[in-house]
């Protein structure tokens, strides 16, 4: 049920009211006291009015924090017995889901399970009429989350571009990039749920305007989010959309001292750059990460689809730190686009699949990618080569079965080998 990121689906088709109140009641039979926010999202309000109607029946005190941040709902529901924040993230307009937290960290997964098993069951618990939970309201969560921001950066002087999608980030980043010092130019930074400047996850084909704006303006770098702020992804000053495994690589080699933690679908150029740095490999989605670098005592751990966390702010993946430390590190240290090509890149490719069906599509895969040589299956079916890597893997948050593939010599060849056996493994 719960995904690599939370629960999603289509609204009032698979993720329904009806679902949300139970979700709620089930959230509110082991937490009574709920901090809950919501992203931009067309159908955010009607599931969480839902979600809080379940919380309240289960004897819950619930707080409201209104139309924020992923990230800032993480970090100031840490003062309650867990947080709920409605959103899908980068998926289209069409969904809506909900993500978990414990004291800054999305849910593991046994917390998540035990939500799950009473959603199964229907072991609700339902409170007698006078011991119904109580509703309030914040409205200092996006304060608090600026304010831990403003305190952990110094000021810059920089032309920043700032694409926030329509989405949630509309409230916070411009605001403070401007606050640190920043020139600052934006686009689609007002809250629309339709996402009608683009689509809201941050990819290089959905971020032609930032990039032509970045050089029409000449702005040092500029900045996208996905709907609910938990993604940034960059471009650098020629204009040029910067992918995930070298975002990674960046921020990486300035922030790990002694350990990280990334996915399986990273790319190697982390091991060629981290000397003596220890660096552990999880399953794709923030969850896992943030889970082994609260294991390892990490100082940063990251995602190419994204997702960047910063222990020392929260263990949820923070876009709007993310945007504000990576000004502060090219105002320090000069050119973004000289920063950005001193990092090796090897050639990596990436595809996704519409699959219904991923169990069986992905029984098939794991037998045919078995024939290339031995497998990894923390997450999917990862084969390693000499001159490279195959990781095809079922999406956790969409109906898509995914393909990722490195290598310096034979990229294309090898991902094309890998689609075809994608493609005759689809029912």
């Amino acid at each position: 049920m719960f995904g690599s990121s939370g629960i999603r689906g289509v609204a009032n088709s698979e993720i329904t009211p009806m679902f949300a109140l139970d979700f709620g009641l089930a959230v509110g039979s082991l937490y009574p006291e709920v901090m809950i926010g919501h992203d931009p999202r067309v159908p955010g309000e009607m599931i969480e009015h839902a979600v809080v109607a379940g919380l309240l029946s289960a004897g819950s005190k619930v707080v409201k924090a209104g139309m924020v941040p992923t990230p800032t709902l993480a970090i100031a529901s840490r003062d309650y017995g867990c947080g709920i924040m409605i959103t899908a993230s980068h998926n289209p307009a069409r969904y809506i889901g909900m993500k978990v937290f414990k004291d800054g960290m999305s849910f593991d997964t046994r917390q998540q399970e035990e939500i799950e098993d009473i959603l199964k069951n229907g072991s609700f618990s339902y409170a007698g009429w006078e011991k119904t939970g109580g509703l309030s309201t914040v409205n200092s969560a996006l304060e608090e989350h600026s304010g831990s921001i403003l305190r952990n950066v110094s000021s810059a002087g920089l032309k920043v571009v700032v694409d926030c999608g329509c989405g949630a980030a509309s409230v916070l980043t411009p605001y403070i990039l401007k606050e640190m010092g920043c020139e600052v130019i934006t686009l689609n930074s007002q809250p629309d749920g339709r996402f009608p400047g683009r689509e809201p996850e941050p990819v290089d084909e959905t971020l032609g305007v930032l990039k032509n704006t970045v050089n029409a303006t000449g702005a040092d770098l500029g900045i996208a989010h996905d709907g609910d702020a938990d993604r940034m992804m960059a471009v650098d000053d020629k204009g040029r959309f910067i992918g995930g495994d070298k975002m990674l690589a960046f921020f990486a080699a300035r922030e790990a001292k002694k350990a990280i933690a990334v996915p399986v679908d990273t790319s190697r150029v982390i091991d060629d750059i981290l000397d003596g740095v220890k660096i552990s490999r999880t399953k794709v989605g923030d969850v896992y990460v943030a889970q082994e670098l609260k294991k390892i005592g990490g100082e940063f751990g990251g995602e190419p689809s994204g997702a960047w966390i910063f222990p020392k702010i929260s263990l949820c993946p923070d876009g709007i730190y993310a945007a504000a430390r990576l000004v502060e590190l090219v105002e320090k240290e000069g050119t973004f686009s000289k920063l950005l090509d001193s990092i090796p890149e090897y050639p990596v490719k990436r595809k996704a699949f519409p699959c219904q069906d991923k169990n069986t599509a992905m029984a098939k895969i794991a037998g045919e990618l078995g024939k290339l040589g031995d497998v990894n299956t923390l997450d999917g079916v990862r084969v390693d080569l000499d001159d490279g890597w195959i990781l095809v893997r079922p999406s956790g948050t969409e109906p898509k079965i995914r393909i990722t593939v490195e290598s310096a010599n034979k990229c294309d060849e090898l991902f094309n080998k890998a689609s075809e056996i994608v493609r005759r493994a689809i029912p």
